[in-house]
């Protein structure tokens, strides 16, 4: 400004001037603080409109991921309770397997053969008793007269991410009659137990299957939400190391305004010399 403009008062330019800088300065001096504060470089959407649409959505990401891992590790709970009753169900099968064979020599008596027959059907009412004590929050995993249980998990955050899972049933009369009562029967009960065990095998190892694939999409998922949120970070999160050398520059500056902002409105006094 030229001194000449010093002798009109009407309006204190200079002081004008330096007041709009401070102004300036102290709205940057408290973003910045908002944003050491929160840990946030956008708190809002006027901080930067396109950031805050990117990185809101990359939340949104972040959340349906999360929620989707931990649906894993529900349905994976779900499996493990459902293969530790079919697991149950084969230990008993394999001690039937072991009285059939035992029951199948002639040395036995009669008496001998019908106790053998009656631990027998003991350890197919037990199998039965697993099968209808293994459930899910009330829900039968281990459903009765070979019919199946359905469930559909919602493995990803996306409106189709689903994995089905049908566990086959389960129970005594899956097995078949099983009688030791002469030693031709006997025979023909090794056979249909030995079935039993080969059908409940693999039904234990569609169980593995299942969870062979959670685990991969467990791994995914973590995988997913740690490069997701880094993503998120670098766009939404405040830089504190930046921050603090843009806030140490600012209160410099704030001072300085403070500084020229008095000698400014003091300016204007120099018109009173001409009148001395």
């Amino acid at each position: 400004m030229a001194f000449g403009d010093l002798t009109r008062i009407g309006t204190n330019f200079q002081s004008a001037q330096a007041l709009h800088s401070l102004k300036s300065i102290n709205g940057q001096i408290g973003r910045i603080q908002s944003r050491l504060s929160t840990g946030k470089r956008i708190n809002s959407a006027e901080d930067d409109t396109a950031g805050y649409h990117v990185a809101k959505g990359l939340t949104s990401r972040v959340r349906g991921l999360g929620a989707a891992l931990n649906n894993v590790g529900s349905a994976k709970n779900l499996l493990s309770v459902a293969e530790g009753g079919y697991q149950a169900q084969m230990d008993l099968l394999l001690n039937v397997k072991e009285k059939t064979v035992q029951a199948a020599d002639d040395s036995l008596t009669s008496t001998q053969r019908t106790a053998i027959g009656s631990e027998i059907t003991a350890l197919m009412n037990e199998i039965d008793d697993i099968q209808g004590q293994t459930t899910w929050q009330g829900t039968a995993l281990i459903t009765a007269n070979g019919s199946n249980a359905s469930f559909s998990f919602h493995v990803g955050d996306g409106a189709s991410d689903n994995l089905a899972v049908s566990l086959t049933g389960f129970d005594s009369a899956t097995v078949g009659t099983v009688s030791v009562a002469s030693v031709a029967s006997a025979e023909a009960a090794i056979t249909t137990v030995e079935s039993a065990i080969s059908t409940l095998a693999s039904d234990v190892q569609a169980v593995g299957n299942y969870q062979v694939r959670l685990s991969s999409k467990e791994e995914m998922l973590s995988t997913s939400i740690a490069n997701t949120d880094a993503a998120r970070s670098r766009i939404e999160d405040a830089d504190f190391a930046k921050e603090q050398m843009n806030a140490i520059k600012l209160q410099i500056l704030q001072q300085t305004a403070v500084s020229s902002f008095a000698q400014s409105n003091s300016a204007p006094q120099i018109v009173l010399s001409l009148f001395r």
